[in-house]
């Protein structure tokens, strides 16, 4: 199964193998929780003759949907919300539990493009980083938090070797005037990390951490997981797409923990409360890679990683504890 390129031309990625995984067949109800660009809905739209409700947090996004949604017409149904409010949605526009549930996750290459979105050190723009409408932005943490709490925001989230630096050239550069722009932004952090022969941007990890911050991506993701437990019938499919570790860390605890994959205590262990039946079957232990074909064609898929399970009859553990 080869999917087409979006009219938008941005690749998504690893996208036939999560319709391979998907499975999408007609008369099914699929979540695409990561609308972006369109280019994962389109793709389960033209592989059957489904129902696709894709929500997306950042308006431009839905907007985006609309032109989309003429060319499917009802059965594509684009919506403004987060993650942690799967749920929800769901319930106000599907009658019943969903077949699928896809996250292709992090910024969207619209909004790595777009330079008042404030997400790349590649274009000069405001610092805001956010991919709603709403919330504290980019500048309000580098103007507003303290030299120990960008430090501890900056190594953990950013895993940022060299975050208390960073933090201590931020909290003098703002003495002198508020930091307000990414190219500033970029040359403080670059003045104190230096780059390694072929590596990334110094200022990379530091953009990632405060991205990661402003939109609580970490917690939504979290919560998008639990929420995707709740609304997948048995059989359904749940598909993740991550690129970076600490998202792809959360996926995959997530699934090894709900499949009874995880470490078992030996028989000598002492007796521990026994877990929630199982809510997935993982369909491979081992997160699926992009070919060298795509990441010679599309750089952005050489992280990525692809999980992906199928849901069972168990009750869902929040529902169960």
């Amino acid at each position: 199964m080869t999917a087409r390129l979006p009219e938008s031309g941005h690749a998504p990625v690893l996208l036939d193998r999560a319709l391979a995984a998907l499975a999408p067949r007609a008369g099914q109800t699929l979540v695409d929780a990561t609308f972006g660009g369109g280019g994962y809905s389109a793709g389960l739209l033209d592989a059957a003759d489904c129902r696709v409700l894709a929500l997306d947090r950042d308006p431009d996004a839905v907007a985006r949907g609309r032109g989309l949604s003429a060319r499917y017409g009802k059965r594509l149904s684009v919506v403004e919300g987060r993650f942690s409010g799967l749920g929800e949605i769901v319930d106000r526009h599907v009658a019943g539990p969903v077949d699928g549930v896809v996250f292709d996750l992090g910024v969207s290459s619209f909004q790595i493009d777009e330079p008042a979105r404030g997400f790349s050190f590649r274009h000069d723009g405001p610092l805001d980083m956010r991919m709603g409408a709403r919330g504290e932005s980019a500048a309000d943490a580098v103007n507003r938090l303290d030299e120990d709490a960008l430090a501890e925001l900056i190594g953990r989230l950013g895993e940022e070797r060299r975050a208390r630096a960073v933090a201590r050239a931020i909290v003098a550069a703002r003495r002198r005037s508020p930091v307000s722009r990414t190219f500033e932004l970029a040359e403080i952090v670059r003045g104190v990390v230096r780059r390694s022969p072929g590596g990334v941007d110094p200022a990379t990890r530091t953009f990632q951490a405060l991205r990661l911050w402003v939109n609580d991506e970490l917690g939504e993701l979290e919560r998008g997981l639990a929420a995707a437990e709740t609304v997948l019938r048995e059989g359904g499919r749940l598909v993740a797409v991550a690129f970076h570790s600490l998202e792809d860390r959360i996926v995959k605890r997530f699934l090894t923990e709900r499949s009874g994959a995880g470490a078992r205590p030996g028989r000598h262990m002492p007796p521990v409360d026994e877990a929630p039946a199982p809510t997935f079957r993982l369909l491979s232990r081992k997160a699926a890679r992009p070919s060298g074909d795509e990441t010679s064609a599309n750089p952005r898929a050489r992280s990525a990683r692809l999980r992906a399970a199928v849901r069972t009859a168990a009750p869902a553990w929040r529902a169960a504890a």
